[in-house]
């Protein structure tokens, strides 16, 4: 599966690179700034990328503002942000984005490679990864009196779950349940939330999205 890492520290650019080659990842470019991001996407037309977020020339939103033009200039390539912080307000604007192919991480977890390898495993397949701390930040943003408030404590955790790209089976291993007990709780959501089932529209994802606004 073909990568192009965008990270402006050399070391980390350099980790990240032998790690993904390790795990059966193609590398085609390892750069350090947006520019030379979008040129790289451009000629190589990877699966994934994993770009960080501040990058040069005024490391503020570089990273992301090079992910906004690949999401929308190569649709099909998976854009994996991470960052040393929660900033939630770039994680809203990816997702405003197009919430398929997604996702955000702390650099933390780079530290745990088969966490990270996963999460890119499940961006490159058209998923969502979105790290715990920030779907926790993000679910304590503003919340509202909305639906999401006749969700119980059960439902919300799988919804917590659901924002970060678990399937109903790793969510079920996670809390302990049976696969059918999930499914139940999913089911329910879907019902609370008024989000009927729809040839368009990806229930599971506007699930997320109305989770994550909330």
């Amino acid at each position: 599966m073909r990568v192009v890492i965008a990270e402006d520290a050399s070391v980390l650019r350099e980790l990240l690179a032998q790690m993904l080659g390790e795990h059966g990842y193609e590398v085609c470019a390892a750069v350090g700034d947006g520019e030379a991001l979008r040129a790289a996407v451009a000629e190589h037309g990877p699966r994934v990328t994993v770009v960080d977020i501040r990058m040069p020339p005024t490391h503020t939103d570089e990273g992301l503002r090079a992910a906004l033009d690949i999401r929308r200039d190569h649709p099909g390539t998976g854009v994996l942000l991470f960052s040393q912080y929660v900033e939630t307000r770039y994680v809203t604007r990816l997702l405003a984005a197009g919430s398929s192919g997604v996702g955000y991480l702390l650099k933390d977890r780079v530290a745990n490679v088969a966490e990270f390898v996963d999460a890119l495993s499940r961006v490159a397949a058209g998923g969502t990864a979105l790290d715990p701390e920030v779907v926790t930040q993000l679910a304590g943003a503003g919340r509202r009196a909305d639906a999401l408030e006749s969700l119980t404590a059960r439902e919300r955790e799988v919804l917590s779950l659901m924002a970060q790209g678990r399937s109903n089976t790793a969510i079920a291993q996670g809390l302990v349940v049976s696969p059918g007990t999930v499914e139940k709780h999913v089911a329910a959501i879907f019902t609370k939330l008024d989000l009927p089932v729809s040839e368009d529209d990806n229930r599971r994802v506007l699930a997320v999205i109305r989770y994550l606004n909330s």
